[in-house]
């Protein structure tokens, strides 16, 4: 994987500086700059083009949430993961809405944090199980309200079982690791599921087939 090139918004500067230590240590991440509030990212994004953005919501100035539909607007080669400590469904619903290409708690393991982050670039969304699980039931609320209906019997066997480890949070590896697979042929199966079933993304095949009663909101959280 090559070189990402990350800045770091967030106006706690010892958690940012302590980010940037930890992301340094990985060949993999390069810290191209740091911002202490929206409008500093904003600017920054602008003129680096980072690969990735991790951003803060409660910063002044701007906040992370304008900040990102700002940056994702504007630049939509650069990625912009949510790194927070805000617990709550409106700023989540509405980081997704800004444009975010995934939403983590400050709370994540370094190793997982890591991990979550080169997904990114592989076509994952970086979700904690729990954001997962929150994201699931509001999209399965809305396809329910809208009472899309699904070729969900048209998928073999083993597409059913990507589509239950999809719903449950996994990442195209983990999936390929419990089903004994490559992880290559994860995302052909992904392919495959997401034509079938006439959709644009795995968020919203996890949450088709939580609609369709495939998975439940309980078993993704085991």
């Amino acid at each position: 994987m090559k070189t990402i090139r990350v800045l770091l918004a967030d106006d706690h500067t010892l958690f940012r500086k302590g980010l940037a230590s930890l992301l340094e240590k990985e060949k993999c991440f390069e810290i191209m700059g740091e911002a202490e509030n929206g409008a500093e990212a904003i600017a920054r994004a602008q003129a680096g083009k980072p690969d990735l953005v991790l951003m803060d919501i409660h910063m002044p100035v701007v906040n992370g949430l304008e900040a990102t539909r700002q940056i994702t607007s504007t630049l939509p080669a650069t990625r912009v993961v949510i790194l927070t400590i805000s617990e709550e469904d409106r700023d989540l619903f509405e980081a997704i809405k800004c444009g975010a290409h995934g939403y983590l708690s400050k709370k994540v393991e370094p190793e997982k944090l890591r991990e979550l982050l080169e997904g990114v670039f592989r076509g994952e969304a970086p979700l904690s199980q729990g954001t997962a699980a929150r994201i699931l039931k509001e999209f399965a609320a809305r396809a329910s309200k809208n009472s899309q209906t699904t070729a969900a019997a048209d998928l073999t066997e083993r597409e059913k079982e990507v589509l239950q480890l999809l719903a449950a949070g996994l990442t195209n590896k983990e999936i390929g690791t419990r089903l004994d697979i490559a992880e290559n042929t994860v995302k052909n199966h992904l392919k495959n599921i997401l034509a079938k079933l006439h959709l644009q993304n795995r968020v919203q095949a996890a949450a088709l087939a939580i609609q369709q009663g495939l998975v439940t909101v309980k078993s993704s959280l085991e």
